[in-house]
């Protein structure tokens, strides 16, 4: 069964200028992704698909092929992650290889580990999923959350004012970090969260969305702690 690992790293990135390849504790970013998913072992072929020659040439650098740039269409600002990898599969698929397991790995998403990788790969195959992907819990519970209206604090859920924390479901979120699943799903209408998804659960520590510079600061703060640097 052939396995391959998409890096999806588009070149423009208004919030944070040039991300995937910025200097992430001592490192570009992306090598961390790319180290991971080399390093795990589950893989026929490691790509990043990218619109950007210094990204290229940067991925090429630590190993991971880039066989072809990805279309105008998919490197707009508006370019969604599922036809990226669609148009990557399918292009492979012309070249003569195809794929029974996608993952797809973010290039910002230094705390991915080859443990991991591993874990996900094994779980999909074991369980006969369709999907595994890495979450974490939320740290307060969604169920007493606020907003605001007309400038006034308010609760989403009034009714939950009263009820103690631990007698609230947990809830939890998709930590950003990679999707690994069957090749089919990327061609079947709906979700990515079928009824057949299987989680992998993420302590907080070892995770953090980056969409904006305080973020980065975090998750290098996070990072540092957690690698003793």
């Amino acid at each position: 069964m052939k396995t391959i690992a998409i890096i999806p790293a588009r070149g423009g990135s208004k919030r944070i200028p040039r991300k995937n390849i910025k200097d992430f504790a001592g490192q570009p970013i992306i090598k961390y992704s790319i180290d991971a998913a080399l390093t795990s072992g589950c893989f026929d072929e490691v790509m990043v698909s990218t619109d950007d020659q210094e990204i290229a040439q940067v991925a090429q650098s630590f190993g991971a092929k880039v066989p072809f740039f990805r279309s105008k269409e998919n490197s707009s600002d508006t370019a969604m992650t599922f036809p990226v990898l669609e148009e990557v599969v399918t292009e492979y698929k012309k070249r003569g290889m195809e794929f029974d397991y996608v993952c797809c790995i973010y290039p910002t998403a230094p705390f991915i580990t080859p443990e991991r990788l591993r874990t996900a790969k094994q779980t999909l195959i074991n369980n006969n999923a369709e999907v595994v992907l890495p979450i974490m819990k939320f740290g307060y519970p969604i169920q007493r959350s606020l907003r605001i209206e007309n400038g006034k604090v308010r609760m989403f859920w009034p009714e939950n004012y009263n009820v103690r924390s631990q007698d609230l479901e947990p809830a939890y979120q998709d930590c950003g970090q990679f999707y690994f699943f069957k090749t089919k799903i990327l061609f079947e209408p709906g979700m990515i969260y079928s009824k057949n998804t299987l989680p992998i659960i993420v302590p907080e520590s070892e995770a953090q969305d980056i969409d904006n510079e305080e973020d980065w600061r975090i998750a290098e703060i996070k990072f540092k702690l957690i690698k003793h640097i």
